[in-house]
């Protein structure tokens, strides 16, 4: 999964694309790196952001969303929080609203999707991005991410979502210590109870510039060894900024796990 933020703000690559038009040239650079999926965010959700009004999301996302659908033959998804951009999004082309809070945040969002006939894909999250590094602590972590998702998946199957279109992701970063994001990689295979596709996303992120000191352009070592770790323990979907290189590290790690990739 390719990211393309759309933001002026987001923690890596905010205003990194000026136009729709270069945001769609690197949509399509990214599918031929090998991305199968194109992850478009109009709204940064980096620790202490805030949130962007629907219209300027909107704005941001549905033309870019538009002509990657008509020129891309990878899987669109957009990255929301608001019922309103995924009804948008869908629309345009999107198959999957990538909702970082689970459909939480947004009491209409469940029926957007469920409308839709998109997947999803439902994230822990602790807080909202304003606050959520603040002061984020677990009793037991998996216990309690194991609940809270499995929670989620049952509001989305109550919603009449179809359980084989539902995704989780951990939530890496949102919400978490640095030896929170550690275990999460070191016993992510624990997540293969929930029976759900799991997707992942350390690209770039503050946990590996602790470790390594590394600012987020100059991450890729860290975030390759981190996409590595994930695969082994049970990945499916990688979330990353740097699809060539990742591709090739993905490849590999599921050689090493014993598996064809594509």
């Amino acid at each position: 999964m390719g990211i393309l933020n759309v933001t002026p703000d987001s923690f890596s690559d905010g205003g990194a694309y000026r136009s729709f038009e270069e945001a769609v040239a690197r949509g399509l650079e990214m599918e031929a790196e090998g991305a199968a999926i194109l992850d478009v965010g109009g709204e940064s959700t980096r620790p202490g952001s805030m949130p962007v009004p629907v219209d300027e999301e909107l704005r941001r996302v549905i033309p870019v969303i538009r002509q990657l659908a008509a020129k891309s033959n990878a899987v669109i998804s957009v990255d929301t929080t608001k019922a309103a951009v995924a009804r948008g999004a869908t629309a345009a082309g999107a198959r999957i609203v990538n909702d970082t809070s689970a459909l939480a945040d947004d009491p209409e969002m469940a029926e957007a999707v469920r409308a839709s006939g998109a997947a999803v894909v439902l994230m822990h999250r602790r807080g909202s991005p304003a606050t959520m590094q603040e002061a984020p602590y677990y009793d037991a972590l998996f216990d309690e991410l194991l609940a809270e998702l499995t929670a989620r998946i049952d509001a989305a199957e109550g919603a009449g979502i179809d359980p084989e279109r539902i995704l989780v992701d951990p939530g890496i970063g949102f919400g978490k210590r640095l030896c929170d994001n550690l275990a999460l990689h070191r016993h992510l295979d624990r997540l293969l109870v929930l029976g759900r596709p799991i997707v992942f996303g350390p690209s770039r992120k503050s946990f590996l510039g602790s470790l390594t000191g590394a600012p987020p352009a100059e991450r890729v070592f860290g975030t390759a060894a981190a996409v590595a770790a994930a695969v082994l323990r049970g990945a499916n979907v990688v979330r990353v900024h740097d699809v060539k290189e990742m591709r090739e590290v993905v490849e590999v790690a599921y050689a090493i796990r014993g598996e064809a990739s594509w």
